[in-house]
């Protein structure tokens, strides 16, 4: 300890200990002063005495540090990307009080993770499961709480609801199973502001969308969300985006896109990847391109293009980063697959109207076969509710005798009359994009997963088992990353992007979000055929220092919060 460090601690009283020995000749020297004479001899023997009195005192055994819970002798990948480690874990009020070697210390529960690994609570990025949370029987998330999810982001894509307050009040009474922060949608923004129209927004309706953004920053959001590809975001030009992106990025907030296209249905895949680039050039926010993919056979191999791109803009300086789910399908409807973007502007219903005049037909049917093929066919396209969940559209469309986009058609008007569902899972991507962009060290991991009553409807299996699957295939089989890089994915490098403070780390001080897995067991159960199944291998799940899972079994606790972002 350095002399300052010590004065320190005197004028402080810090918990840095002075040395028992120099306190000890401190006191004395301050009780008995005695003559210069006797000084030195006097001090030698009385010196001896203190040190003799100290080593006694030393030999008693201090009071044993009692926490409420200790998670003994597990591996702990603590989500910083350094190697794991052997060491314990204590959590006292609902945050982690200590980790380390707590050998002597008690708690009023001790969990035996020997053999076992830790990991802080996974943060998913990009999750669609308001509103279904807020159903009574949902708010457990157990689908969530299986693969190891302990915080969610909603509102994605530029969607969810604008008044931001409401639906942070309806999380927390009566409570949710796991920690929810919210993004401003931009399309549900201009929406309010401009309803479906297609055209660029006068400055007044503007500024009426800065204040609603501004609102949604300041009551606690974490950002800003797009969907650029969606109507009505579609709709809105770069710049648009930009002075919104700025409103939030003076709020601390950070911009995430569904971009404007991830294959080439209008600007390109690339070029959508630089309009998340110019955003965040010109707004100085932080950038996210989320669930990032290459879409479809006429993009796959372009994802070593996009790399260069993103790359290039972070040596610039630049905030940029993505996130990725670890599938080669993806999650849309019929509407986000195949519609073109000027058959829904204008009015509710205008879609419809459109189906009945002839011409519009023609010109709607035409775009919607030239947007099934860089989906790859009706073969690629599996439905997800009504009485077709699980069949091909090709495979309806046979059964019909009519062609995929006439029955593609006559599905949104059954839908539309109660007779249906639209969801699609589009089976669109290659291996070779997945793996590369996983690599990157700017690449967190994401569900894009909704939460689904069990056995209903044939949703995609991301909702189910994002988080393992990419730990069990692309870690454990495919050693396309190492584990604490996937962990670091989840966890810390989400938290420190988004600024979630004290959540995504296994360290001292941090809310206890903390997981106890079984790394071998560890797997989603989840498939494209049976999509229900529940993630197996978290055997013990803190929420906010809650066991939201106890020994494999849910304890359906409602610990989570809904998280406000310090400013």
């Amino acid at each position: 300890m350095s002399a300052s460090d010590e004065r320190a601690c005197v004028g402080f009283a810090c918990a840095v200990p002075i040395r028992a020995d120099r306190f000890d000749r401190m006191r004395y020297n301050m009780l008995f002063p005695i003559s210069s004479r006797y000084a030195g001899r006097a001090f030698n023997v009385l010196f001896a005495l203190a040190l003799f009195a100290g080593a006694v005192s030393m030999a008693r055994p201090a009071a044993a540090q009692s926490y409420d819970l200790i998670i003994r002798g597990g591996i702990l990948v603590d989500g910083s990307g350094g190697q794991a480690r052997a060491d314990d874990v204590a959590v006292d009020g609902g945050r982690i009080a200590a980790v380390g070697d707590l050998g002597a210390a008690t708690a009023d529960r001790v969990i035996d993770a020997t053999g076992r690994h830790v990991f802080p609570g996974f943060i998913d990025t990009h999750s669609h499961a308001m509103p279904a949370l807020l159903r009574d029987e949902l708010r457990t998330a157990r689908p969530l709480l299986a693969q190891g999810i302990t915080t969610i982001f909603v509102n994605p894509d530029g969607g969810g609801t604008v008044d931001l307050a409401d639906q942070r009040a309806r999380i927390r009474n009566p409570g949710v199973g796991l920690n929810v922060a919210q993004f401003v949608g931009h399309g549900s923004v201009r929406r309010a502001v401009l309803g479906m129209q297609a055209r660029e927004a006068t400055p007044e309706e503007l500024d009426r969308m800065r204040t609603i953004v501004r609102d949604g920053m300041s009551g606690g959001a974490f950002g800003l969300s797009s969907g650029l590809y969606y109507s009505p975001g579609s709709y809105a030009p770069t710049g648009e985006v930009v002075q919104l992106a700025k409103v939030a990025a003076g709020f601390g907030g950070v911009y995430q896109s569904h971009i404007r296209d991830e294959s080439d249905y209008s600007i390109g895949l690339l070029g959508a990847v630089d309009e998340v680039i110019e955003i965040s050039r010109g707004s100085g926010i932080t950038g996210v391109v989320t669930h990032i993919k290459a879409l479809g056979p006429r993009v796959w191999g372009q994802s070593a293009d996009v790399v260069r791109h993103i790359e290039a803009a972070r040596a610039e300086g630049l905030a940029v980063y993505a996130d990725q789910y670890p599938y080669e399908a993806s999650g849309t409807s019929i509407v986000g697959a195949l519609v073109p973007r000027w058959a829904l502007a204008g009015d509710d219903g205008a879609l419809y109207t459109r189906m009945q005049n002839p011409a519009e037909r023609t010109r709607l049917v035409a775009d919607m076969w030239e947007n099934l093929d860089r989906r790859g066919g009706a073969d690629r396209l599996m439905l997800q509710g009504g009485p077709h969940g699980g069949r091909m559209l090709q495979d309806v469309a046979d059964d019909r005798g009519t062609d995929a986009v006439e029955t593609a058609l006559a599905l949104l008007v059954e839908a539309r009359d109660g007779g249906g569902g639209t969801g699609l899972t589009s089976f669109n991507m290659n291996d070779e994009d997945i793996e590369r962009l996983m690599s990157q060290p700017w690449m967190m991991t994401s569900s894009d997963g909704s939460l689904w009553v069990p056995g209903e409807g044939h949703p995609h299996p991301r909702g189910f088992g994002a988080f393992p699957r990419r730990i069990r295939k692309y870690v454990m089989e495919a050693s396309v990353t190492t584990l604490e890089e996937a962990i670091h994915a989840m966890t810390v490098l989400p938290a420190r992007i988004y600024g979630i403070e004290g959540r995504g780390v296994l360290e001292a001080g941090a809310f206890a979000d903390v997981l106890v897995v079984d790394l071998d067991g560890f797997r989603d159960t989840a498939t494209y055929e049976d999509p229900h199944g529940l993630a197996e291998g978290v055997e013990y799940a803190l929420v906010n220092g809650t066991l939201a899972i106890d020994a494999g079994r849910f304890t359906d606790a409602l610990a989570g919060e809904a998280l406000v972002k310090a400013r």
